[in-house]
Order: structure tokens, then C-alpha cells, then sequence
């Protein structure tokens, strides 16, 4: 094993390292200014039309909105724009198959209320959320500080030694939550806490108080994990105050693909399982050419561990800021071309037709807010994520697409969506007769050969159409891994089509809530310019804050931990002592 560089994790040997021998390339297609233009005109202009299809982008280097044209070539989807500097293409997905199945499934939606009065005409300049805004936040990210106990190489969002410090005070963190849970028709019901580093905040207990407080259900928690690997008691405490979820960096199983915190994992776990949560989400960026080798190993390493890691959920790079074609050639990936990784590294376990669009969830949505009491929506655009859900079975590994008649499942379910609406106002026997209703229609989809033999998902399916809660379904993710894919747009795959339908949102301190996709691609704009107007400075930090010294932040590792971890047994038991459930026989 290679020695590890001694200090506070940066990964630039590593990435140097990794990037000497290039595997593969995207070859990019050439397209003329005269092609552009009648790929244009002929081009479809509805939502989820047919390729060539139009749409608006943004210049990486004027920052104008541009015409844009997604198209077809190679069997491979890429889009392209006319910008003043000249023709730019990059890849959209690199499977043109899938796109067309999940653009099948595109769900369409729009929200009631606007944080700003903005008519949305010069998207995506005038964020906030507007009237041309088409989905609700599915999930709302507050940044509780810019400050990080890492110095990642890449990373323009940890403040440095000198420069202002953002930490939004308990008092806006509140107002952002109530702006973001009084969205009409549905208001947010969950709610990421992220930064920089947010563990950093000595007052994060009763930030997550303030969470439970204004009504969230669920509080996700971004994290490097590295003061939980050695504070046991906080990972205690942030579970006690309601943190369902540690959304985990992990971005491969070796010191070298994931220098962040590779030698910290079986710390934070120990302490995860000691105190009895929260659930852990491994989330990895995926980067050609860096880790993209390690995707099946990453789903592998967790279903090792599927007594604490709920999910894994792949985040292929954004390239934001100015990334020269060659750059994009070697690091970019997409949605599609991750899950081929995954189905090529996992021997065809789970392959790419497992796999569905988020919107899927928007079909179900109306059926399964019965259960939940809550309305629930998931309408991202077709071409943002993906998802499956894979059962271990003592030792298979199936995806539930094996099992299940997905697409006939989820139609029957919008059928029955309006009978069931009326849950709450029927009777006991009628509920049981509608839930056994449903019930034995589900069986008609489900293909008991091919079903998990360890446990009876029958029998939980029942209990939950019998119940009508969400509730009943505990036993179903506990003997599941939930695989996820979400690809973040840049200034070079950018389509506004996307942003208008974007579903992950940021809070700011001046009342305003803005898609994922304008707070970090256009951060002059969103994230720097409106933190830098609520930031401390470096002298007024120092003054609130006597005892802090900015290298007390920063997490040093040194040579005998890594040399005390490599020889533990916890270490072991974390990576080595491990089955390899995609070997030849399955």
C-alpha cells in the first residue's frame, strides 16, 4: 500500500497520480455553424420532445443565454450552442437509448408560489424562485458555514486563511426553512445541512432542533466525517436531535481515490453503529479517468455494510468554470455512461436497464401521499438522475426491476391514484378492502422466481397497501441498497429546460431560494455574491470569536494514525475482510 502524504488532506499528489494514464477519451463530434442552424430549425420545441430537440444554454465565456440544440450522433446525445467565440458541443448522455426510454417518463408540475415578482423571461439570471420555476424543493440545502477542516486542491468554496467567513446567524436559518416550507402547493419537507464543513458550527445541535422545529421530516447532514470519526458522543447527539441522514464523501475504496477520508471510514462507522444512526449515504463524484473504475467496488463496499448505508449515490463531476475541451474529453461523464461502469464492473448484476428516471417517482407520488399524509413530488427533468433499488439475498444481489414489472406497477398505481386519494375518508373495512385490492393487483406484477428467498417482500408490501402507511414499508430499505445517480449541470452542458425543473434548492440568507444548478454555476451571481453580502469579516470573526485560530479548523493526519489504522482490525473488517458479491458466479 503507498505511502500516504502526511498534513491536512488536499488530494492533489493523488490526483496527479491518478491522471497519468488516461483509459479512455469522448471523441467529440465537429459541427458546422450551417449544420447548427438547421439542426435548429428542424428541432422539436416541447418538453421531452424528440431529438434534435431546442432548448437554451448559457456561454461559458460571455455568460449569455444562447440558443442550444440537443441532438443525436454515434448513439450518443450532445448538445450544442452558438456562442460569439464560436461553435461549443459537449456530451449530453452518452447513450441515446436510454435518454429516449427516460425521456418516457418526463412528469411536468408547477409551483403557485414565487419568492421573487421576476417573470422569469431572462432565465437563468433572475433566480429566486420564480413564476417559470416548474418544481417544488424536493430537498432545500442550507450553508451553515464556508469553513472546512479539509483544503481540497479543486474546492473554491472553503474560505482561506484571511478572507471573510460565512455562517448564517440561528435567526436566518429559520426564515430560510419557514420560506422554503411555505411553498404552494407543497412545501419543502426536506432539508440538507452542508458548507464547506457544517460540523465545524459549535451550535449544530440546536440548528437541527430549529430543522425539527419548523416541521422537517427529514435532515440530511453533508459531511466529510472526520470530527464523527473521533467524537462519538456528537454522532450521538446530532441523531438525537433528528439527523436521519450523513450524506458521506466517499469517492472510491482506496487511499488514493478517496484521500479525503479513506483512513477516518471505519471510525465514522463504528461510531455510526455504536450510536445506533444515522443512516449513511456514500456519495461519490465520479470523474473519468480518476475513479470511474471503482463504481462497482464503491456498490459492493456497500452492500458490506447495509446495516448502516441506506444508499450510494453517484454525483458524475460538474465541470463549472473554464474547462478547455480537452479537460472536458478526459474527466466528463454522464448519467449514462456511469451506469454502464457500474453494469460492466458488477459482471451485468445490475444493468442498464435497472435503472429509471427520477420522475418515475412523480407517477407514484400521487398514489403514495395517501400513506404519507404529505404531498410529494419528485419532477426533476428526465435527463438529471437516476435510480434503482438492489436487494441483497444472502449472497445475489438483485435489482428490483428483476422481480417487479416496474412500468406496469407504476401505471396501475396512477390509475388507482384517485380512488385512493379518498384514504383518509374512507372506513376500516373499506381501507381493507381497498388496500387488499391493491395488494393482489401488485402480485400480478411481481415475479416470485426472481424475488429475494431471504425475506418476504409480499408480506411487507401487504402490511403496507393493508395499513396505509409508510411505516410498514421499514423492512423493505432495510434489506435494500437505494442507488442513486444525480448529474449537476455546468456552464458547458447547461440547459435551461433542466433548471426550470430543478428540484434541489438553496436557501439564502436574503430570502430567496435558487436551484442547485444557478447557485454554483453562476455563483457571481447567487452564492458568492450573496454570502460576501451576509459574510464576516476576517477581523469581525476574530473579534466574535477570540479563542478560534483558522489552523485549529484544519484536520492534520499523521503517519502513525494511518500506520495504527492499517494494522487494526477495525480496518480489516471495514475493507479487507469483505465479500465480493459480483464475482463470475451469481
Amino acid at each position: 500500500m503507498e505511502e500516504v502524504p502526511e498534513g491536512t488532506p488536499s488530494g492533489e499528489k493523488e490526483f496527479e497520480e491518478l491522471t497519468q494514464n488516461l483509459r479512455d477519451i469522448i471523441e467529440y463530434p465537429e459541427i458546422t455553424e450551417e449544420e447548427f442552424h438547421e439542426l435548429l430549425s428542424n428541432a422539436s420545441r416541447n418538453y421531452g420532445g424528440p431529438l434534435p430537440h431546442r432548448t437554451w444554454s448559457l456561454c461559458p465565456e460571455t455568460r449569455d443565454v444562447v440558443p442550444a440544440v440537443v441532438w443525436e450522433k454515434d448513439g450518443k446525445v450532445w448538445i450544442t450552442k452558438k456562442c460569439p467565440e464560436g461553435m461549443i458541443t459537449d456530451v449530453y448522455y452518452e447513450d441515446a437509448k436510454m435518454y429516449k426510454r427516460f425521456e418516457e417518463w418526463k412528469y411536468d408540475f408547477k409551483i403557485k408560489s414565487y419568492n421573487i415578482e421576476n417573470t422569469g423571461v431572462n432565465c437563468p439570471f433572475d433566480c429566486g424562485l420564480c413564476p417559470r420555476h416548474r418544481s417544488h424543493t424536493n430537498l432545500l440545502n442550507i450553508v451553515l458555514t464556508n469553513r472546512c477542516n479539509l483544503s481540497c486542491w479543486y474546492c473554491f468554496f472553503y474560505h482561506k486563511e484571511g478572507q471573510p467567513v460565512y455562517e448564517p446567524t440561528l435567526e436566518q436559518i429559520r426564515m430560510m426553512l419557514r420560506n422554503a416550507k411555505s411553498e404552494e402547493p407543497i412545501g419543502a419537507n426536506a432539508v440538507q445541512f452542508t458548507g464547506g464543513e457544517p460540523s465545524l458550527r459549535d451550535d449544530i445541535i440546536e440548528i437541527i432542533k430549529i430543522a425539527k422545529e419548523e416541521g422537517y421530516d427529514h435532515i440530511q447532514f453533508n459531511t466529510d466525517g472526520i470530527r464523527f470519526a473521533f467524537e462519538p458522543e456528537l454522532v450521538k447527539r446530532v441523531r438525537e436531535a433528528g439527523v436521519n441522514t450523513f450524506y458521506l464523501s466517499f469517492d472510491g475504496v482506496t487511499p488514493k481515490t478517496n484521500w479525503k477520508n479513506h483512513w477516518e471510514i471505519p471510525l465514522i462507522f463504528e461510531n455510526v453503529r455504536k450510536a445506533g444512526g444515522p443512516g449513511i449515504v456514500l456519495v461519490p463524484t465520479l470523474i473519468r479517468n480518476v475513479n470511474d473504475h471503482e463504481t462497482g467496488a464503491i456498490i459492493n463496499f456497500g452492500l458490506n455494510h447495509l446495516d448502516i448505508v441506506r444508499s450510494v449515490n453517484f454525483q458524475p463531476i460538474s465541470l463549472v468554470g473554464r474547462v478547455p475541451k480537452k479537460e472536458r474529453q478526459r474527466f466528463r461523464i454522464t448519467i449514462p455512461g456511469a451506469i454502464k461502469k457500474i453494469e460492466d464492473q458488477t459482471n451485468g448484476v445490475i444493468a442498464m436497464d435497472d435503472w429509471y428516471p427520477i420522475p418515475i417517482a412523480g407517477h407514484i407520488a400521487k398514489f403514495f401521499e395517501a400513506f404519507a399524509g404529505k404531498r410529494y413530488y419528485m419532477t426533476s427533468h428526465f435527463g438529471c438522475g437516476a435510480a434503482t433499488y438492489v436487494f441483497l439475498d444472502e449472497e445475489r444481489v438483485i435489482p428490483i426491476s428483476r422481480f417487479l414489472d416496474i412500468e406496469g406497477f407504476v401505471e396501475f398505481l396512477e390509475e388507482k391514484a384517485e380512488e385512493f386519494g379518498k384514504w383518509h375518508h374512507l372506513g376500516r373495512l373499506q381501507k381493507l378492502k381497498l388496500g387488499a385490492e391493491v395488494f393482489l393487483k401488485f402480485k400480478s406484477f411481481y415475479d416470485d422466481k426472481y424475488a429475494p428467498k431471504s425475506f418476504d417482500i409480499l408480506k411487507i408490501m401487504r402490511e403496507a397497501f393493508t395499513h396505509g402507511t409508510y411505516e410498514a414499508l421499514g423492512e423493505f430499505h432495510y434489506k435494500s441498497l437505494f442507488l442513486g445517480m444525480m448529474h449537476f449541470m455546468d456552464e458547458y452542458n447547461y440547459d435551461v429546460e433542466r433548471v426550470e425543473r430543478c428540484v434541489i434548492h438553496y436557501a439564502m440568507p436574503d430570502g430567496r431560494i435558487v436551484p442547485f444548478c444557478t447557485f454554483n454555476v453562476i455563483p457571481e451571481l447567487y452564492r458568492d455574491k450573496t454570502q460576501a453580502q451576509f459574510s464576516y469579516t476576517w477581523e469581525e470573526w476574530k473579534k466574535l470569536h477570540p479563542d478560534w485560530e483558522y489552523r485549529k479548523d484544519k484536520y492534520v493526519r499523521t503517519k502513525e494514525f494511518v500506520e495504527k489504522m492499517k494494522k487494526s482490525e477495525l480496518y480489516r473488517k471495514t475493507y479487507i475482510d469483505i465479500k465480493n458479491y459480483f464475482g463470475d458466479e451469481q
